[in-house]
């Protein structure tokens, strides 16, 4: 059976209130006193119960933490910035994965709040908001994290897709690109919409026009979905000179089956990401791509919620964070 708390009193010689003091308040105890029940804890392997801990308290150390796709080094990322907060706080992340699925967001924001945790960030694809809704029903505190939203609705954090997606087509342009590809991903994302908003403003610039775009969608924002568009890249006639990928997994899956069929990058066809995660810069072929500061928007999004749940309503007043994204440039554009 598992040591308790009476046990670690007992082997220490001390009483009950003393190890939680140890435990909860060690400023309240003696040096020798504090490193014979750590001894004691160690020897019996004592854990203390969170769930009855939190019941006395009637506050979790938990947070919530809802990604579309934790495959995708972004989220993981910004998981890292989230979970270095949330560490300073004494304070635990649950990270789920929803897929990109609506019904598994809805089922995940339900557990949070049958775990009461003290907060939630959301990196949802509901474009109906349903999750963070479902959240305000129960008081629970959230923020949303890469998506932009009123005020008056959430805090929120996330970067510039417009901006970052104009910056891209202005860096393909330059380069003397006229005939480009948007490879774009799930249209329910907002993120999406606005990339593509950025890169048809960069052409509207230079004279062009949204009609002179040519757009390749894909159901989901990942190597295989990004091989695919390649496959079909590859049948158009005349072909693109260029490709804008919503991200980065679509990107370096487009690579991969170009690269297979002969096409010389950036040579024949120049390629730009989105998110500029780690394997961008490692590619067979370095990504040129729009980097997301993925690890400071967790962090920032962290800051938002503690702030917030530990404010009265009352008081708390939501914030807007929007970020700007920045063009690194690698061998995948560089040149015709």
């Amino acid at each position: 059976m598992a040591a308790g708390i009476k046990d670690v009193a007992r082997e220490a010689g001390v009483s009950v209130g003393t190890v939680s003091n140890v435990i909860n308040r060690p400023d309240r105890v003696s040096d020798e006193v504090r490193a014979r029940v750590h001894a004691a804890i160690r020897s019996l392997g004592y854990v203390r119960s969170e769930s009855a801990r939190q019941l006395r308290a009637g506050r979790s150390r938990m947070l919530g933490l809802l990604v579309m796709d934790t495959a995708n080094p972004f989220f993981a990322a910004l998981a890292r910035g989230a979970e270095d907060v949330a560490r300073r706080a004494d304070l635990g992340v649950m990270v789920c994965n929803s897929a990109e699925d609506v019904s598994a967001e809805e089922s995940y924001v339900s557990l949070f709040a049958e775990q009461r945790v003290r907060g939630a960030l959301l990196a949802t694809t509901d474009p109906r908001g349903t999750p963070w809704r479902l959240l305000g029903r129960q008081g629970i505190p959230f923020v949303l994290v890469d998506r932009v939203v009123d005020e008056a609705e959430a805090c929120s954090v996330a970067v510039d897709d417009v901006a970052g997606g104009l910056l891209a087509g202005r860096h393909l342009l330059d380069a003397g690109h006229r005939r480009v590809a948007y490879v774009r991903g799930p249209d329910r994302l907002q993120q999406v919409r606005d990339r593509r908003t950025g890169l048809v403003r960069a052409l509207e610039e230079a004279g062009g026009a949204a009609d002179d775009l040519v757009e390749l969608d894909v159901d989901r924002l990942d190597v295989g979905a990004g091989r695919d568009a390649g496959a079909r890249l590859l049948g158009l006639a005349p072909r693109p000179t260029a490709v804008f990928c919503a991200n980065d997994l679509l990107a370096l899956g487009l690579l991969q089956t170009v690269h297979a069929a002969g096409v010389r990058v950036p040579e024949d066809l120049a390629v730009v990401g989105y998110d500029d995660i780690e394997f961008a810069e490692a590619s067979l072929i370095p990504l040129t791509s729009v980097r997301q500061p993925a690890a400071e928007m967790g962090r920032l999004a962290t800051e938002l919620l503690l702030e917030e749940s530990g404010a009265a309503p009352e008081e708390h007043r939501h914030r807007r964070i929007v970020l700007q994204p920045e063009l690194v440039v690698r061998r995948s554009s560089l040149g015709r």
